[in-house]
């Protein structure tokens, strides 16, 4: 095989792998050291970490971060923690440092731009999406609960349930809401099989008890405690107004509504959010 029919498998191989290929994959290729290091020097291959290199240019995607983070630890690891929930659509990619975790009991080498974390129970909890070995879902929500700050966690929980990438708790949902009646509400979307809305979500600067983003509707649920005074009404009534400036519609429920006309709230919601009854 010449070096023209070499380069284009390298850079066939490495359009499938959002740019980058390991020192192990160019060998097989038939890339000895020497080549490696000429086609270095002629700018054909960057340095992204030792033994992993990205093909023909350095502005890898954050996918390519990724997958080359994942190249440079071992062949057994995966993209994990926020690394791993920005993948997953949870969070919004960032710059490297890159999170991976490998299967065994301390810490690999430090290694600069990857943050590793070592685990004796990866089997099972991962898999691939987009060609990159990354935690699954609930591995992902387990490891930043457990090193990441509670609010993080919840953002990330609530997104994971709008995306359906796990099921709504069957319980009260007790880490999604802040009062009694937005419980009974979810439980009320459940009861009817309405779409999961993401709770408590932000829009801009605004918090919304719910919100069915692609459907552009907001629900607002009204305890008298905190919305009773003139006040929290004129609150709400900017709030309303900022809203539907967004192009938002925005519906206020009552603790009374919730518990008491169930149907009906749940019929117009459907109605609201054009699906059909089930």
């Amino acid at each position: 095989m010449g070096d023209k029919v070499r380069d284009q498998e390298v850079a066939r191989l490495a359009g499938q792998q959002h740019g980058v290929v390991s020192i192990a994959q160019l060998r097989s290729l038939g890339l000895d050291r020497r080549a490696v290091a000429k086609r270095a020097r002629a700018g054909r291959l960057h340095r992204v970490h030792r033994g992993v290199y990205a093909v023909g240019h350095q502005r890898l995607t954050f996918r390519g971060h990724c997958l080359a983070a994942v190249l440079a630890c071992s062949a057994d690891a995966a993209v994990s923690h926020r690394s791993a929930a920005a993948l997953w659509r949870l969070l919004p990619p960032e710059a490297v440092p890159i999170h991976v975790t490998a299967p065994g009991r301390s810490g690999r080498r430090a290694r600069p731009g990857i943050v590793s974390h070592a685990s004796t129970s990866l089997d099972g909890g991962a898999t691939a999406i987009h060609g990159i070995p990354v935690t699954r879902p609930a591995r992902t929500l387990q490891d930043i609960k457990r090193t990441g700050p509670r609010h993080l966690y919840l953002q990330v929980f609530r997104r994971a349930i709008d995306l359906r990438l796990i099921e709504p708790p069957a319980g009260p949902a007790d880490e999604l809401t802040r009062s009694e009646l937005e419980r009974r509400f979810l439980a009320l979307c459940r009861r009817h099989r309405l779409p999961v809305p993401e709770i408590n979500a932000r829009i801009g600067g605004i918090e919304v008890d719910f919100l069915w983003r692609d459907q552009g509707l907001v629900i607002e649920t009204d305890g008298f405690r905190f919305h009773g005074d003139r006040t929290a009404f004129e609150a709400d009534r900017v709030k309303d107004a900022e809203l539907q400036s967004r192009g938002l519609r925005v519906l206020r429920l009552t603790y009374r509504q919730v518990l008491s006309d169930a149907s009906c709230v749940a019929a117009t919601i459907r109605r609201m959010l054009g699906v059909a009854s089930t």
